[in-house]
Parts: C-alpha cells; structure tokens; sequence
C-alpha cells in the first residue's frame, strides 16, 4: 500500500510517499480503508524528535491520528464493528502505548496511508452517521473530542466571557461554537483574514494577538496555541478566581501565570471521558459542531500537507484525501 512515511528523525520536509507492507489485523484490531485524514501537530512533533527520550520511534514511521473510513477486514474477537462499516475517530501511534488509555486504548498504525490497523475497543473510534462526511469526520476527531473535554473540564457557564487564544486552529474552531452553544461570550485572537470565520462560528468579538489587546476580567481563558513560559499576559487577562485551560503540552505549573488567584487546568482526554467520537459525531450532524476545513490534500500531497502544518498559517483543518 501507499503511505505517507518519515525513515529517520528529522523534519516533515524529508517524509516521502512510498509503498508499505498492508497491516493486517489481530485480535480485538481492525483494518480500514481510509478514506480521510487529518493532519495534527503530533505527526510533526514525534517524528521530529521532540519526544525523544520518552517515547522511541521505529523507521519507517506512518503518522497520522486522525482518519475517516471503511472497515475492510475483522479480527478475532470484534463484535462492535463489522466489515463495510463506514467509521471514524482518533488513534495515536503504538509507540505512544504509555500516554493512551490504560484500559481501552487507542492505537494504531498510522493514518496518512490506504491502510490501517485500529483496536477496535475504544471510545476514540465511532460509526460515522451518515449526514458526516469522511473529511469533516476526519477534520473532527481529535478537535471535537479535545474541544468537548475542554468545555467540561472548566465548566462553563452560560453569560460567561470566554478568552480563547489560538482560536484559528483546529481545536479553537471546534471550541468557539460549543461554548457559544454553552451560553458563553467568546473574545477570539485571530488575524484580520480569519476573523470573518471566527465570527461565523459565533464569537462576539475577535482581537488580535498583542497581548494588549488582550480584555480584562475574563471568567475563562482558553489557551490553544502558546507554550508555559508565554501565559503571564493571559492569566492578566482573568478576574480573580478565574480559569486557565491549556492544551499544549508540556503541562505549564502554576508559577507560570504570575498569580496565584487563578485556576490552571491542562486538557489531555485519551480516555473520552467528556464524550466520545459518538457524541462528535452526535453534535457534527445536529449542526452544533462544524468542520472547518482550509486546504485538502491528496495522499501524494500528503508530506505538504505536514510541511504547510508547521511552515504556514493554517485556519482549522488540513485533510488529506485517498
């Protein structure tokens, strides 16, 4: 089969395309077909060497975590799916075994290929309902699943102000509608090409990315795209008692804000204990969560793809399609 694949550690410029042995599944595994997939800072990062030391990669390396496709073959033991099932969901690579699940992991062997093998029992992994179609699920995966523990782990209110800091990326346009969904008014940093999306998708007010810019008196800050030692200028921007939410890891440590009268939360959900691929799916379909998808690829393309993810200015999504 045809796969995206990076034979050595170094940068997404040196991935190529080339034909790999077709996984095959065993018990409790599925293959599929992929149809879509979607490209996240991950497939960059791990095969770039930032996680060197703990977690060790074999070459060559398939990324990709995010896919949309068919079911093509069954592995002793599998009752929840069944071949010709259209599906989708989130599976982080066999290497990154210890950050999965303990119980019901999501792994598999890459994406950014005609073929992959998934274990099957995981909340990660969902039919896709059929108004879904295979790159908006792909695009939704890993954003809708990290936007919906977002929203749960700070509790949002509605009438609350909500910052949201990266909110251009794929998680911040997953995120913005549900929190407008939630009742909450949403301050978005965003370029002036980008700011007519944000709006689209429900926030009041889109700022740029000057921390002077930045309002006061927040409730919540989400924090989407800036690294621990860059949070002082929006923990500033909370009230007291407020809350920060990161995604990006490494997880920062409270005497990265500058106050200690502030909640910090870090969002890493591997178990779908928030919700779900079937409650992404659930809100895609009922039109509360959409996909917002800027350039699409073809699996050839797929080493651009990765390349555009880290050398350009993305807004939501790049998908690859088979």
């Amino acid at each position: 089969m045809k796969a995206v694949v990076a034979t050595a550690y170094g940068p997404p410029e040196r991935y190529t395309v080339m034909e790999v042995p077709t996984p095959q599944p065993g018990p409790g595994q599925i293959q599929v077909r992929i149809s879509a997939a979607s490209i996240n800072p991950t497939d960059v990062r791990l095969p770039g060497g930032e996680y060197r030391g703990a977690v060790e990669l074999e070459f060559p390396h398939v990324p990709g975590n995010d896919f949309a496709g068919t079911v093509s073959q069954v592995g002793p033991g599998v009752t929840a799916f069944q071949v010709g099932d259209e599906i989708f969901g989130e599976a982080v690579p066999r290497a990154m075994r210890a950050v999965a699940s303990p119980t019901r992991p999501s792994l598999s062997t890459g994406s950014l290929a005609e073929y992959a093998v998934f274990e099957a029992d995981t909340p990660l992994i969902a039919h896709r309902p059929a108004g879904l179609s295979a790159p908006d699920a792909a695009a939704l995966a890993t954003a809708g699943l990290t936007a919906l523990a977002m929203i749960g782990t700070a509790e949002v209110h509605e009438g609350e102000t909500v910052l949201a800091v990266g909110a251009t990326g794929g998680v911040g346009t997953a995120v913005v509608p549900l929190l407008v969904a939630a009742g909450a008014r949403v301050i978005a940093t965003a370029t002036a090409a980008d700011a007519d999306t944000l709006r689209g998708l429900g926030a009041a007010e889109v700022i740029g990315y000057a921390e002077t810019d930045y309002p006061q008196g927040v409730d919540t800050a989400f924090n989407l795209t800036l690294p621990a030692d860059r949070l002082t200028g929006i923990a500033r921007a909370l009230r007291p008692g407020g809350r920060l939410v990161t995604i990006v890891h490494p997880p920062p440590q409270p005497d990265h804000l500058g106050r200690d009268d502030v909640g910090l939360r870090f969002v890493l959900d591997l178990d779908g204990r928030f919700g779900g691929m079937r409650e992404v799916g659930e809100l895609a379909v009922g039109g509360r969560l959409p996909a917002t998808i800027s350039r699409r690829y073809t699996l050839d393309q797929g080493p651009q793809a990765c390349v555009d993810l880290v050398r350009a200015h993305t807004l939501g999504k790049l998908v690859v399609t088979m």
